[in-house]
């Protein structure tokens, strides 16, 4: 493994899944000013053109910062030079994925495990593939299952699974996979959150808040588990309940604007 693709990997190989409860505001699809620090460094990168790992480091802070066009135009520099670098590939993806554009995302982990069929890229590909109700997810989730990588990996195919199936309309199915999710990684909030909503897409809302607020007293800090009970008291046409699980939610995340919208709604 080259300089690059180690230089990926410490930059985050982290899977991670989000659910699909909340959209993104306009507010939040808007480019984020660039931080002085990122000035700085595409200052650098313009001194050191040639300094791949630089230039990497550039391309996940324009990423992290949401502007996406980019940052993909360094991932592009980059694989210009080292086309059959997984990493980079892998990486690319991930900008397409957070960018809102999956079809490229896919395009981008196929390329990727054409080079080296990472446990990794698979759970990416196979969580889009999840979220687009392709059965190509679950093949995916069987094919790593098969590879016994352990609790960790059979959590997140649990989890993924139960994304396809609640997509497709099968809550037995969904609840039982992020059960098993659950049974594999209690801590794993996303499934937790995710059995939620498939209550609360049935609108079984006492159900859904009853997971919620066991969300919450798994990890009392996650702003979610309460953002998603208020949601449920205001279905519920619990006013009161519902605006203090929307103030509980933001104090924890600043930057949950829904929260914030919904305070400003249900306080008029």
């Amino acid at each position: 493994m080259n300089t690059v693709s180690r230089a990926v990997l410490a930059a985050g190989f982290a899977i991670l899944f989000s659910c699909t409860g909340k959209e993104k505001t306009a507010e939040e699809q808007k480019e984020k000013p660039l931080a002085p620090e990122v000035v700085s460094m595409i200052k650098l990168v313009k001194q050191h053109p040639d300094s791949a790992g630089l230039r990497l480091r550039l391309a996940v802070a324009l990423d992290s910062s949401a502007h996406y066009g980019e940052a993909l135009a360094q991932m592009d520099s980059l694989i210009s030079r080292d086309s059959l670098n997984y990493g980079l590939w892998y990486s690319k993806a991930q900008v397409w994925e957070h960018s809102g554009d999956t079809s490229s995302a896919i395009r981008d982990y196929e390329r990727a495990l054409r080079i080296y069929p990472a446990p990794e890229a698979q759970l990416s590909l196979a969580n889009l593939f999840a979220e687009r109700r392709d059965v190509k997810a679950i093949n995916i989730c069987e094919n790593l299952n098969r590879l016994k990588l352990g609790r960790e990996y059979d959590a997140h195919c649990a989890f993924i699974e139960g994304v396809y199936y609640a997509r497709t309309g099968d809550t037995t199915r969904a609840i039982q996979q992020l059960d098993k999710c659950i049974a594999n990684n209690y801590t794993y909030m996303e499934a937790h959150i995710e059995k939620g909503l498939v209550y609360f897409d049935h609108k079984d809302y006492n159900k859904a808040l009853e997971v919620f607020r066991f969300a919450s007293s798994v990890n009392t800090l996650y702003a979610d588990a309460y953002y998603y009970q208020a949601r449920a008291y205001e279905m519920m046409n619990k006013k009161d309940s519902a605006l203090l699980r929307f103030k509980q939610a933001l104090s924890l995340d600043k930057n949950l604007t829904q929260a914030k919208e919904k305070i400003q709604q249900l306080q008029k």
